[in-house]
């Protein structure tokens, strides 16, 4: 497939993702059962509280790990199965990685252009054009800086530069937005929404109001479990996942304090009460 080509099917399936570390101390989930797809020409935000598996999830997403357990299609290839030359290459010619930290994955010895031009080439887009790909994020004046000489939230927006050029398959933003002022951020948001409507598959994370609000679908994490969804009707839901769980809303929680609930079908509706006896 070449760059920028518009995939027919889902960019990303994922069937309950689970992702543990491991330690000295013992094992930490971040994520349990995750199941999702992610659709050409889509623009999705994972949204929840520090710690709930957002950055765990897109480090999944755009094959920088892999799974602990359940399956995760990334571009048609099994991101558990794959060795580690495809999965780099994967990553360097068909997904725009956008990281929490973006000093992380800048050179020192590169300009901001010499960056996006490295990129483009891995892409193998010869034609690519640098400065105005620079332009849209508010660097166009910036090009022949290096890192070191950028302030947090320009180096920032050089890794959303950097993951956009050549229009990749699928683009991962983690927190894009954090060290950006209004207009900047605006500005990256509208790079990116133009990314998803020009047929990339485009998934940020962020607690941010500003990216949750853009969100063709917002999917809420907790606790490493994706809890609700809320796609572009506004429509917010609950997700069951492949075991049968019931995720819900953190302000329903409260009237189920046993966490044991009674399940009564009724016709065409499904209602859910408190037990009378809770032991």
């Amino acid at each position: 497939m070449a760059t920028g080509d518009v995939l027919p099917g889902p960019v990303v399936e994922a069937a309950d993702l689970t992702r543990v570390y491991r330690s000295a101390t013992g094992e930490t989930y971040a994520l349990r059962g995750v199941d999702l797809a992610l659709l050409p020409g889509s623009l999705t935000v994972v949204a929840g509280p520090s710690g709930s598996g957002k950055s765990s999830l897109l480090t999944l997403l755009s094959a920088r790990e892999r799974p602990s357990a359940g399956e995760l299609r990334v571009l048609g290839g099994d991101v558990a199965g794959a060795s580690a030359a495809l999965l780099r290459r994967l990553r360097h010619r068909r997904i725009g990685y956008v990281p929490q930290r973006a000093s992380t994955g800048l050179f020192p010895h590169l300009t901001a252009a010499a960056h996006v031009r490295q990129v483009a080439s891995w892409r193998r887009d010869r034609h690519a054009d640098v400065d105005a790909v620079l332009d849209v994020v508010g660097l166009g004046a910036r090009g022949g800086h290096r890192p070191a000489t950028m302030s947090g939230g320009e180096q920032q927006r050089l890794a959303v530069a950097m993951a956009l050029v050549a229009r990749p398959a699928l683009v991962v933003a983690d927190e894009p937005t954090a060290e950006l002022d209004h207009g900047h951020a605006d500005r990256v948001l509208d790079a990116l929404a133009a990314a998803a409507d020009e047929g990339s598959a485009v998934v940020v994370s962020s607690h941010d109001p500003r990216v949750t609000e853009r969100a063709g679908r917002l999917l809420r994490l907790r606790d490493g479990v994706l809890s609700s969804e809320t796609a572009q009707s506004r429509e917010t839901v609950a997700v069951i996942d492949n075991a049968g769980r019931l995720q819900l809303p953190p302000a329903l929680l409260a009237r189920f304090p046993s966490r044991r609930v009674v399940v009564e079908a009724d016709g065409e509706h499904v209602r859910l009460r408190a037990p009378e006896d809770p032991a």
